[in-house]
């Protein structure tokens, strides 16, 4: 079966130009050229790396790749982009990409990282269905929650909210981050709806001795192993 590659580009030029590559590579594009439409296309396709833009009609592209993982897209992602200073790329590794090109860029060096993350890519196929962080599992396909092999029983919400903190383990999610990524709400609603199931996620986990969600003052949430609690929620 062919890999395919999303290209996430508006440039029509750089995009062709990826393809190019991606074909010499014996792989399978697809283009979309907005950020919206490429969000929806990563949880829509089975991808095994997207190369993304940062500066997209829609918003940034690092920023975004919290939503695409969100979505359900487990593809490696390169982020191909102008802004290529070193606080720029460090910037773009922390939030999530696995690699970060600057433009302009050697076609040669494309291909390789291409190449290194279809490699590494494959490697992480083998189980792509279990997350574990210490004594909790999480199943993707069965959508269940485990700690030390003990049912931890998750609302459909709470089983999204457990997926998304997990997949963004080590970096501060912010109350704005769950509702657009989690409720699909690009405003606050003035509700405590976000603490609320954060709590009772907290909670089950706790009681069954995961403490993973730590909630840090004035920011947000943080999910780690060993999480305790630094500042009011």
């Amino acid at each position: 079966m062919t890999d395919r590659i999303l290209i996430i580009e508006d440039d029509p030029d750089i995009a062709a130009a990826v393809a190019g590559e991606v074909v010499a590579l014996g792989c399978e594009p697809t283009h979309r050229d907005t950020l919206e439409s490429g969000i929806a296309e990563a949880g829509a396709g089975d991808y095994r790396v997207i190369v993304l833009d940062r500066m997209l009609p829609g918003g940034d592209g690092v920023a975004a790749m919290a939503q695409i993982r969100a979505g359900g897209s487990r593809a490696m992602i390169l982020v191909l982009s102008a802004l290529g200073r070193a606080a720029e790329r460090v910037e773009g590794l922390e939030k999530g990409a696995d690699d970060y090109l600057p433009k302009p860029y050697e076609p040669e060096e494309l291909r390789a990282r291409l190449r290194a993350l279809l490699r590494r890519g494959a490697i992480q196929v083998a189980d792509n269905d279990l997350m574990a962080f210490g004594d909790l599992e999480i199943r993707l396909k069965a959508r269940t929650v485990h700690v030390k092999r003990t049912h931890v029983p998750v609302s459909p919400r709470e089983f999204a909210l457990i997926t998304f903190f997990a997949r963004n383990s080590g970096h501060v999610v912010t109350r704005m981050q769950l509702l657009e990524s989690v409720w699909n709400l690009h405003f606050d609603p003035g509700t405590n709806v976000v603490d609320v199931h954060v709590g009772r996620l907290r909670r089950k986990l706790e009681e069954a001795g995961a403490h993973m969600i730590r909630s840090v003052r004035g920011e947000g949430y943080l999910f780690a192993q060993n999480g305790g609690d630094a500042g009011g929620a």
